[in-house]
């Protein structure tokens, strides 16, 4: 058994799974520049990736939650994705990003990179009725014996009941959780991400033995910082499962 991950920045990971080497919502993007997010709400990037392209090496295959955000995909992270042979992603994605190994998953549907086994699960990037808005995402299960079990990457997701499905479905082993709050001025008090309060929901419903937080800086449009995740996981009696990363820190899972 052999997994590593290397925290890049917000929600970029790279994950080594035994000799495979998977890499996240690629973000690569210099700090300083205001993005679109769509219908008027914008952020800045407010810090830089740990690890440069140019160190990352060879990549098998590109998770990618969604691909309209730049937080999740932008410039530098897009020039990357033809180094990739396996792009797996949202249906709409796979069909707007045109790569040649690009695989478009609906919640549940599967695919294997290498020996890894790859579900895609429901995500939901906002409130009730937010689809128009938000668009299309996915999170990832990615199951094989190079693992210590089933491992969860949530997405940008709020709670809801397709993550609740998730738990009934799957014997959780690690949780990458995409925490931050996300808001915007123009949408008030709407939230696009969990919260921590709802990062904790998501820890006790999954029963992971290992839950990472991601997804909560560099970015202005993140509403709660590491802080806030910390108090509420120890409120809950749940800081002794939790692993914090060190950007750019190669660190070993079991």
């Amino acid at each position: 058994m052999s997994f590593t991950v290397t925290h890049i920045g917000t929600a970029t990971l790279l994950l080594e799974v035994g000799s495979l080497r998977l890499l996240t919502d690629p973000a690569f993007d210099p700090p300083g520049r205001t993005y679109g997010f769509g219908w008027g709400t914008s952020s800045r990037r407010t810090s830089g990736p740990a690890l440069p392209v140019e160190r990352l090496g060879r990549i098998d295959a590109v998770l990618l939650s969604h691909d309209h955000h730049a937080d999740n995909l932008d410039d530098a992270g897009r020039a990357l994705l033809p180094q990739a042979p396996r792009v797996v992603t949202t249906r709409a994605g796979a069909r707007r990003l045109g790569h040649p190994g690009a695989v478009g998953l609906r919640p549940f549907e599967t695919t294997t990179v290498g020996d890894l086994r790859i579900t895609a699960t429901p995500a939901r990037h906002g409130p009730p009725g937010s689809l128009p808005v938000a668009g299309h995402v996915v999170g990832f299960m990615l199951e094989g014996e190079a693992l210590p079990g089933p491992v969860y990457i949530s997405g940008d997701t709020v709670w809801f009941d397709g993550v609740a499905e998730v738990s009934r479905r799957f014997r959780v082993h690690t949780a990458f959780l995409h925490l931050g709050s996300v808001a915007f001025p123009l949408t008030g008090p709407l939230r696009y991400t969990f919260n921590a309060k709802e990062a904790v929901q998501a820890a006790q419903a999954l029963a992971a033995r290992c839950i990472i937080p991601v997804h909560y800086d560099g970015w202005t449009h993140f509403r709660q910082g590491p802080d806030e995740a910390r108090k509420a996981f120890s409120q809950a009696g749940l800081a002794d499962r939790v692993t914090w990363l060190t950007p750019g820190e190669r660190t070993p899972l079991a």
